[in-house]
């Protein structure tokens, strides 16, 4: 009998050991990230951390540091004015961190240091990079670095070379590289706030080499590692390329496109209104680029139309493409929504493009993440209209669909929210980060599918 129960408690205690460590490869990165903001948490609390010397509050560094790590960009503090340099560093590192994905670095330092790659780190570098195959990650990751390299001190050369005339060599250099870094992965933080505080990059609205050097690093971290990796195969014979790629790219060419002739149209007699038409033109571009996952604006972002708030509130809520620095639902779920609702219409049975069919259980899925998005907005919206009385509707809608798309636009509303406001934005910034569909599925138990079919029966739709 002793026997016998001893076994059964092996067993037990083996059951709940092997339920305890097998973590899902989605509840893992949700928790690296995590854990990631939880330290960078601690480090921005800290005296040195801040100009002052004082400590800044939990709360406060709590939402600073998920803004970096989830590269988002909306802050309660102006970077410059309140971070020192020690701030701003740590600031870097977590948007460095948080643009690349942890795993990714983690998984080149492993390469670098000859450690082999177990299947368990594939499957998290797998879900960290929403790549589409286990095979080849590895040479990925290693394009991704070097690219990550070359696109941002490409960048921070060409940026330097009008930073230093204004900033001083030290200073401009160090400039330069910090917003080379954020605008690659499209995080949005900026240290303008020495010229003017919250002023992001409004006093280089006339700056075509700041603007469309800061545009060009936002569209190569949004347009995503999969495209990076065609592109090195293939250079530019778009039509060797995968489905994902030539989605990812034609979605991000028209909505940048679309995105800037309406804010041109929208804003031309209002932000837009004194300025030559060269520059007209050169600012709608940028506040369409910027607005789908980046955060920055050179046009005041709380004065503008109600017409260009909804198309910001659109660019926003869609994001950039998978397996990116950029967040949002994502440039291949809008495609996927819009070829199902052409194919019903046409009362096509298969869903079509480029010379391929799209799989049913991929519809099945952007519907969800574009539910799981729509929902936590209106959500959200009804929370902060409860506890934050003075927002206006268009307010709550653009703070709350700038946090979830991990943009980082402001149209001054957080500086009207209260602590529970504040903490819903951060938790926003997380979701948005780890994915609306991946934050879902963390309280989910996976269960082992039914044998068994319900019968069916029709109902009426429309």
């Amino acid at each position: 009998m002793k026997n016998i129960k001893s076994n059964d408690s092996d067993k037990s205690r083996k059951t709940i050991k092997k339920r305890f460590f097998a973590v899902s490869f989605t509840k893992t990165v949700a928790l690296g990230y995590f854990i990631l903001l939880l330290l960078g948490t601690f480090l921005l609390m800290l005296p040195v951390s801040s100009k002052s010397g004082g400590v800044t509050s939990f709360f406060d560094a709590l939402t600073t540091a998920t803004s970096a790590s989830c590269v988002t960009g909306l802050i309660v503090f102006d970077t410059f004015s309140h971070w020192s340099l020690f701030g701003q560093l740590v600031l870097l590192v977590l948007i460095q961190i948080g643009g690349l994905g942890y795993m990714t670095i983690i998984t080149f330092c492993s390469v670098i240091l000859g450690r082999r790659i177990g299947l368990r780190e594939r499957g998290l570098l797998k879900e960290s990079t929403n790549s589409l195959y286990l095979g080849g990650l590895i040479a990925l990751t290693k394009k991704i670095f070097i690219g990550t390299l070359i696109f941002e001190l490409g960048g921070a050369v060409l940026l330097s070379t009008r930073f230093i005339g204004i900033f001083g060599i030290k200073r401009g250099i160090y400039y330069s590289i910090f917003h080379s870094v954020s605008a690659f992965c499209n995080a949005g933080f900026d240290l303008m706030g020495v010229l003017e505080p919250y002023s992001s990059l409004t006093d280089f609205k006339s700056d075509p080499i700041v603007l469309l050097t800061v545009c060009f690093l936002i569209f190569v971290g949004g347009i995503g590692f999969i495209v990076w990796d065609d592109f090195t195969r293939h250079k530019f014979k778009i039509k060797k390329y995968r489905l994902h790629s030539k989605i990812a790219l034609a979605v991000s060419a028209a909505l940048t496109v679309l995105g800037a002739a309406a804010v041109f149209v929208l804003e031309y007699g209002n932000e837009l209104k004194d300025m030559p038409l060269y520059e007209k033109a050169l600012n709608a571009l940028f506040a369409s680029v910027t607005a789908r996952t980046a955060g920055f604006n050179s046009i005041d972002s709380s004065n503008m139309t109600s017409g260009t708030v909804a198309v910001n509130i659109l660019l926003m809520l869609t994001g950039g493409s998978p397996g990116s620095t950029a967040g949002g639902m994502k440039t291949t779920t809008l495609a996927v929504l819009l070829l199902a609702a052409r194919a019903d219409i046409k009362n096509s049975k298969h869903i079509n493009v480029y010379g391929r069919r799209i799989e049913e259980d991929v519809v099945r899925k952007a519907l969800t993440v574009a539910m799981i998005y729509f929902t936590f907005v209106f959500i959200s919206c009804v929370l902060l209209g409860i506890t934050n009385k003075s927002l206006s509707l268009s307010e709550m809608m653009f703070e709350v669909s700038s946090a979830i798309g991990t943009v980082g636009i402001s149209c001054g509303a957080m500086a009207k929210l209260n602590l529970f406001g504040q903490m819903l934005i951060t938790l926003l910034m997380y979701c948005g980060r780890v994915g609306s569909m991946s934050f879902a599925l963390i309280f989910t138990r996976s269960k082992t599918p039914s044998a068994v079919m319900m019968p069916e029966e029709k109902i009426i739709i429309g």
